[in-house]
């Protein structure tokens, strides 16, 4: 299994706007450094071929989504608070307006499997809806990958066996 996180941020002022610039010309080396992090997998860009591409996407103005596969939660959690990208984290408030709902969520995913932006974002809104499940998680609350599987086998026996109407 693989690790999937989206995470969502809510810009303070349009991507071109001076005041973020600091964080546009840091995005292509934290970029790059996620890219070849022990443990990285893939991460959505607007252009495969641009190094710095991230998402600006339609859900709202100024919204900004983070998008990738890992290895591991471990592998994730190195990159994010053991690198130079934690630099960065401790800049957000700079950025970033600070949200009041969830914005970050994790989830399993077999190796291999892409999912798609709708259900990341599905992801999101279980974890807003339900809190954290092995289906929809934090750091603070999460479950390895182990439990996601147990968790979603019974998910799947409780639907084949609830009633239908």
């Amino acid at each position: 299994m693989h690790l999937a996180e989206l995470n969502i941020a809510h810009l303070r002022a349009p991507i071109d706007a001076p005041e973020l610039l600091a964080f546009v010309d840091g995005l292509q080396p934290i970029n790059e450094l996620a890219d070849r992090a022990p443990g990285f997998v893939w991460r959505l860009k607007e252009d495969p071929n641009d190094p710095r591409a991230t998402v600006q996407h339609v859900y709202g103005d100024h919204i900004l989504v983070n998008f990738s596969i890992w290895e591991s939660l471990e592998s994730l959690w190195d990159f994010v608070y053991k690198t130079h990208h934690l630099e960065f984290l401790r800049r957000r408030r700079e950025w970033f307006h600070r949200m009041a709902e969830p914005y970050f969520v994790m989830w399993w995913i077999p190796e291999g499997h892409i999912p798609s932006l709708a259900e990341a974002m599905d992801r999101l809104e279980r974890l807003k809806a339900r809190g954290p499940t092995p289906a929809a998680f934090t750091y603070k609350d999460s479950y390895s990958a182990e439990e996601a599987a147990n968790w979603e086998a019974a998910e799947a026996a409780r639907s084949a066996t609830a009633p239908t109407g």
